[in-house]
Formats: structure tokens, C-alpha cells, sequence
């Protein structure tokens, strides 16, 4: 696979047919407004992003960008989706967010570019919208500076994921268009953490995501069988 093969098509017109609605709160990505504090503590608490340059991976509409941009890192948001790359271009002008900007490029492309450029890298609800989730971890790993961390959340591939993260959140709460995503493109824990290791990271924690569709409420937890998320660092 050639660095920039690895992207899925339809994927692409999924998001960039939703692009318009990154940055409405009550849209298809109110979850990732809802989760995007505590994707952002998390990280923080591991790593202050202040004065650090970062690079989000996948980074859509921007939504974790800005927030890490607002932290007070420098940092530079990259995607294939067009349109999703415009409004968060667009967001940052109208929000006067300093230190971030965006571009069109693959992890892969970037990291024969630029290897060894970032302090952080993070790569959130991404994996799973690939053709090959290995290539990017491998690009992610190329693209940190020695000593620096990547950041990774994605859903695990289980019967528990699947009833909770498509047939619950996309067929029966509506809280994702159907379609979203695929069972087959899942990750487990195990394999991402392989990907890593034979990438040169070096795995420091792991944190699952929950839900309660009653209050509403998302919390970080010790349970990785639905969302997850893995903190590792370069060697």
C-alpha cells in the first residue's frame, strides 16, 4: 500500500456529507463534544500540551485540535476530508483560535515529509475508518520525536461493541448516522497494542470510555470492552 492509499472513499463522503455539522453541538457529533473534555483531560494530565507541537491525526472538523490549541500547543490538524478540513479552518478564524492550523495530507505522506517533527501526536476515532489502522500507528510512531507520546482511542471488536457502539448507539438511540461504523474495521486492545510495539511504542496506559444513555453521561473507566484509548510513548 503506497502512502496514500490508505484511506477508504466512502468513508471520506460519510464525514465530508456531515461537514457542515462539526461544530453544531446538537448534531451527529454531539458525542465528540460530550467526550472531547475528557479525551483532553486525559491527555493533559499525562502530558501538558502547553508550548508542545502536536499533531492531530484525523482530525475532522477540529474539535480536538482547537481545544489542544487552546491548551496553548502548536498545533497542526490534518485530514483527507476536504470539506471537514474547510469548517475547521473556518472555525478557527471565527473562534480567533491561535496556534492551530490545518491540511490535507495523510499520516503516511507526513511522516516521510516530516519524521520526527511533534511532541505529541494523537490519532482519536480514526483506526477504524481505515483500510490498514497498522500503516497509520507505524506513520504516528515516525512522526513523534523520540521520547514523545501518541495517543490512540478507537472501539474495541467484540459482541459487547457491537451491540453497544452500532446497533445501540447508531439503530436504537440515533446518536450516530447508521452506517458509521463497521464491525469488520474494529480494533481490539490486543491488536492495537501490537501495532504499537512493532511501531517503537511503548504502551503507559490504557483507559475505557463509558456511557449511560439515561443521564447522558460519559466517564473514563478501567473498562476497555467498548471505547477505548491507549497512551504510549516513542522509544
Amino acid at each position: 500500500m503506497s502512502i496514500s492509499d490508505n484511506f477508504d472513499p466512502a468513508e471520506l463522503a460519510k464525514f465530508s456529507d456531515l461537514a457542515h455539522r462539526w461544530w453544531d453541538t446538537e448534531s451527529e457529533f454531539r458525542p465528540l463534544h460530550q467526550i472531547n473534555p475528557l479525551r483532553l483531560g486525559w491527555i493533559e494530565g499525562l502530558v501538558p500540551l502547553k508550548g508542545l507541537r502536536v499533531l492531530d491525526v484525523g482530525c475532522g472538523g477540529g474539535i480536538l485540535a482547537d481545544s489542544m490549541a487552546r491548551k496553548g500547543a502548536d498545533v497542526l490538524g490534518i485530514d483527507l476530508a476536504t470539506k471537514a478540513l474547510k469548517v475547521a479552518q473556518l472555525h478557527a478564524l471565527e473562534a480567533q483560535t491561535e496556534g492551530v492550523q490545518y491540511r490535507e495530507v495523510s499520516a503516511e505522506a507526513l511522516a516521510a515529509e516530516q519524521p520526527g517533527s511533534f511532541d505529541v501526536v494523537t490519532c482519536m476515532e480514526m483506526l477504524e475508518h481505515v483500510p490498514d489502522p497498522s500503516s497509520i500507528v507505524k506513520a504516528c510512531s515516525a512522526l513523534v520525536k523520540p521520547g514523545g507520546h501518541v495517543f490512540f482511542s478507537t472501539i474495541n471488536r467484540n459482541a459487547k461493541a457491537f451491540l453497544f457502539a452500532i446497533v445501540g448507539a447508531e439503530y436504537v438511540l440515533n446518536m450516530l448516522p447508521r452506517g458509521t461504523h463497521e464491525y469488520a474495521k474494529l480494533v481490539k486492545p490486543s491488536e492495537l497494542a501490537a501495532y504499537c510495539r512493532a511501531s517503537g511504542l511503548s504502551l503507559e496506559q490504557t483507559r475505557g470510555m463509558e456511557y449511560n444513555p439515561l443521564t447522558r453521561h460519559y466517564w473514563l473507566s478501567a473498562d476497555t470492552s467498548v471505547n477505548y484509548m491507549l497512551a504510549t510513548r516513542k522509544s
